[in-house]
């Protein structure tokens, strides 16, 4: 009787919930996003980056919370926080800060249970001025209460308005160094291969698919 066939070892696939700060339909940020899932999806096996929309999300209201249920829209924002391995962030900046969408989407996240611990995240902005930086650090200080392993390099600040154009009229990247400075994914992933040793982490982080 012939010895069965070896099956091949089954694939490795990191889940990446992306969100991003901006609502508008062309936001750069959002654009940000869109780069990063193309160019680590063709040089990075096994990663895929889900954009999820956080523009259904109400304002945070306590109140809002019956019977330890969440309105529909929250509920299905933490399933899809809880199901990730890991996070892209992507923000403008206002006013020297968070925008007030991803500060919202953040704080529904924190909500008991904290949907956001013990996952590593990685961040990209696009903003007038100085890129977005100070938003950015902003995110970090809000992620250390919320158990978040931020990703220290390599960081990218995208200043938008200013030439060579890194944008189309959709929010489109087109500049080739900024897409290159996208390509942080594989960081991510090395980052969250080692926290995976965290016994926290060890039953989600990665995930056997067929």
């Amino acid at each position: 009787m012939a010895a069965p066939a070896a099956q091949p070892p089954p694939k490795t696939v990191l889940r990446v919930a992306a969100i991003s700060g901006s609502l508008r339909r062309a936001s750069a940020n959002t654009g940000l996003i869109r780069a990063a899932a193309e160019i680590c999806g063709e040089s990075i096996p096994g990663l895929h980056i889900d954009h999820v929309d956080i523009s259904e999300l109400p304002l945070l209201n306590t109140d809002l919370e019956a019977g330890g249920r969440f309105p529909p829209a929250v509920e299905a924002f933490r399933d899809k926080v809880r199901a990730a391995d890991c996070f892209l962030f992507a923000s403008p900046e206002y006013n020297y800060s968070i925008s007030g969408p991803l500060k919202n989407a953040l704080d529904w996240g924190s909500r008991p249970p904290n949907c956001w611990a013990d996952r590593a995240a990685a961040m990209l902005s696009a903003s007038g001025g100085s890129g977005g930086n100070r938003s950015q650090y902003h995110i970090r200080q809000v992620g250390v209460f919320l158990d978040i392993h931020f990703i220290n390099r390599p960081e990218v600040f995208t200043k938008a308005h200013l030439p060579p154009r890194k944008f189309d009229a959709d929010g489109n990247l087109i500049d080739s160094e900024t897409k290159e400075q996208t390509n942080g994914g594989a960081l991510l992933v090395r980052w969250t291969e080692q926290i995976v040793t965290n016994s926290k982490c060890e039953s989600h982080i990665l995930v056997d698919a067929p």
